[in-house]
């Protein structure tokens, strides 16, 4: 494809009502997914168009991991104080907290990164159209009064937040990462419904910021852990700072003062509810139907992780709109692999990235490739540490949590981990890595692991899994520990 034609698809032709305007691409949707896709097409063509619906700045930005994260480190800068006297620091019990300030620190962040993502859509001038788009075929895509008739679509409509219809009365009761963050403050007491990775961030977060927090969810799974040592760790660490109530339907009515909650035993009032149930793909009159294809009981149509094509059609799908794996850094990938898919003669495969997860809870949380469920039992070995006496963690007062690690049987290579633990987002990287290039845990272990820093952890678990192996090795990978707190 080549950049020919532009001038006619932003000027004569669809200058014409009724008429058509030709382009190479029409991309739909300027979220992580839809600007990844830009900027991969814009390599080879300067005939398209970007159209996205009211709101722009990405849900990363504005309403997803950047103001939660904001919101996270005021919560654990305050928390801390908790810890003070463990170090021989008095006087923490006279701080206190500006939740107004707070609130305003999160959204000044937020407005600055939304600022810098505005940046990409407003340089492409009159390329980025507002409006809503909708599909007329394969290759037409309405929008206003206009149509473009396009060699290759991509669908990047991000998704938005669930909230059941009953629970919609409750008017501005009812909060979404949508609604929290234009608070101006915080109230006393909060129900938090979903304890997915977001709702146990926020969960925690609030509760550490002052607020009576009650947790819900039907599930008792909680953050996406499918390893029960794991989850057990992370219903532990989360009991001691909020209530938690799981395995139970809940719901919600109005009372004069706020919202009363109902879910098994469990019959309480709060002031306010976040409802945190998960997000759904903004597909809806987008006109799928004009595609031909049966969509699934999600209202999904099928697609190739690999590729992001819909069957056979000239149209990819990215980002939260296939509900794939809805996290920034896939995102990213899968707007890279519909952007250069979409300006390419044939249509090729990419081989996707490990699996990697990270929940900003305190233990934090990380899950990667492989989880536990995902294993056939008898299949692998498991490899643990408990950080409650590894020596770095406990210099910190951060000796808490657990990591498993997962390998094949037979000296094969790592599988996946699962982790509630301190540094679990750095740790996570690291395993992801070994998984990638399909390391051992002899060859993790012939790596150097410094003293003292909690990546030593690892090794410990690894160490359990060559140990079961029963491997002879004959290098520097078979050095044992001392089996002494404060060196290994």
């Amino acid at each position: 494809m080549t950049g020919e034609g532009n001038h006619d698809a932003m000027g004569g032709r669809g200058a014409r009502q009724g008429a058509s305007t030709q382009v190479d691409v029409v991309i739909i949707g300027a979220g992580s997914a839809g600007l990844a896709a830009v900027r991969e097409v814009k390599k080879k063509t300067d005939s398209f168009v970007l159209i996205n619906e009211r709101p722009y700045g990405t849900t990363c930005a504005r309403v997803g991991c950047m103001p939660s994260k904001a919101l996270i480190e005021a919560a654990n800068a305050y928390h801390a104080r908790h810890r003070a006297d463990a170090f021989g620091i008095r006087g923490s019990a006279g701080l206190s907290i500006d939740t107004a300030a707070v609130l305003q620190r999160v959204r000044a962040l937020r407005d600055r990164f939304v600022a810098g993502v505005l940046k990409a859509t407003e340089s492409l001038g009159k390329q980025s159209i507002e409006g809503r788009a909708r599909l007329t075929g394969p290759n037409t895509v309405e929008v206003h009064d206009q149509v473009f008739a396009a060699q290759r679509i991509i669908i990047a409509t991000g998704s938005h937040p669930i909230v059941l219809d009953q629970w919609r009365k409750l008017g501005d009761r009812i909060l979404t990462t949508d609604t929290f963050f234009e608070q101006e403050t915080l109230p006393a007491s909060m129900a938090v419904i979903g304890l997915g990775p977001l709702g146990v961030e926020m969960a925690q977060a609030l509760a550490r910021l002052g607020v009576k927090v009650h947790a819900f969810s039907d599930s008792d799974q909680l953050a996406g852990i499918s390893d029960p040592a794991v989850s057990a760790c992370l219903r532990a660490a989360l009991s001691e700072e909020l209530t938690l109530t799981t395995g139970h339907e809940v719901q919600l009515s109005a009372t004069r003062d706020g919202v009363r909650v109902q879910a098994g035993p469990i019959d309480l009032e709060v002031e306010k509810v976040l409802v945190a149930i998960g997000r759904k793909p903004n597909l809806e009159d987008i006109g799928l139907s004009a595609l031909g294809v049966k969509l699934n009981q999600r209202g999904l149509p099928p697609f190739d992780p690999t590729t992001m094509q819909i069957r056979d059609l000239p149209i990819f799908i990215a980002g939260d709109a296939n509900a794939y794996r809805s996290v920034l850094h896939e995102a990213a990938d899968e707007g890279f692999i519909a952007g250069v898919n979409a300006v390419s003669d044939e249509v090729a495969c990419f081989e996707r990235r490990t699996p990697l997860a990270v929940v900003f809870s305190s233990p934090g949380v990380a899950m990667i490739g492989q989880r536990h469920a995902d294993l056939e039992p008898g299949q692998f070995i498991t490899g643990c540490v408990d950080f409650s006496s590894q020596g770095r963690a406990l210099t910190a007062q951060r000796d808490e949590g657990i990591l498993r690690v997962y390998a094949a049987r037979d000296g094969g290579p790592i599988l996946g981990a699962e982790m509630c633990a301190p540094a679990a987002e750095h740790l996570a990287h690291l395993i992801a890595l070994a998984i990638h290039r399909g390391l051992t845990a002899a060859d993790l272990l012939a790596m150097p692991f410094y003293h003292p820093v909690l990546e030593e952890g690892l090794r410990t678990a690894l160490r359990e899994i060559a140990r079961e192996s029963q491997f002879d090795y004959s290098d520097l990978a078979a050095c044992e520990g001392y089996q002494l707190e404060a060196l290994d």
